[in-house]
């Protein structure tokens, strides 16, 4: 077998025991959950699973990142490009936003997550690197590049990305809140669309 069949191979049962994991842990929790399971739903022997990851915390970790995770690319050529877009990048990191919360699997996730962060230091840690930090860079760079355009008025551009990126964030929480007590969230699904809407008017030239 070739070093990369075999790479190919170890990767994708990495990204198989990630998907397998995220399921469990948004099923069960995360006490609740045991590498022996995750193993055995994969389809590997227990000990197999260790060539990938050191324990379940680093799963645990793992799947948080890939959703904490900014979808977007930091790359200075595509970021310009995004961000000369103005009003249209912002309905695409809304819609992001949007498809992340009303997904079943990651809607758990999140739950279980906004939990975990109050009990582990590891996790609030990665949250506020790859989650917060990262958004709120990036997006502090697309205002910036669009105030530099006279897109959108001068300030300040990290001040501009907490007051977008931190609605977009209660909305979600609210969304989860409602769903977990089983309330309807129908005059909700149309907040993020609305957001971006009011947001861009207060900010446009």
């Amino acid at each position: 077998m070739s070093e990369n069949t075999t790479n190919k191979k170890t990767t994708g049962t990495k990204q198989k025991i990630l998907k397998v994991s995220s399921a469990l842990f948004s099923e069960y929790g995360f006490k609740a959950t045991s590498v022996r399971k995750i193993a055995s739903e994969v389809g590997i022997r227990e000990s197999a699973l260790y060539n990938h990851f050191k324990n379940k915390e680093e799963i645990f970790l793992c799947v948080a990142k890939e959703i904490f995770t900014t979808p977007f690319s930091q790359n200075d050529g595509d970021m310009k490009e995004s961000a000369l877009k103005g009003k249209a990048f912002l309905q695409k990191f809304a819609m992001q936003y949007k498809l992340l919360t009303f997904d079943k699997n990651n809607e758990n996730m999140f739950r279980l997550l906004m939990i975990e962060l109050f009990q582990n230091r590891e996790l609030r840690e990665q949250f506020m690197n790859e989650f917060h930090n990262e958004n709120i860079k990036i997006l502090s760079e697309v205002f910036f590049i669009m105030m530099q355009n006279s897109l959108i008025r001068s300030a300040d551009p990290m001040m501009v990305a907490y007051e977008f990126l931190s609605t977009l964030f209660y909305i979600r929480l609210q969304i989860t809140l409602l769903r977990f007590d089983g309330g309807s969230t129908t005059n909700l699904s149309t907040q993020f669309e609305k957001h971006v809407e009011f947001f861009w008017e207060s900010i446009r030239v």
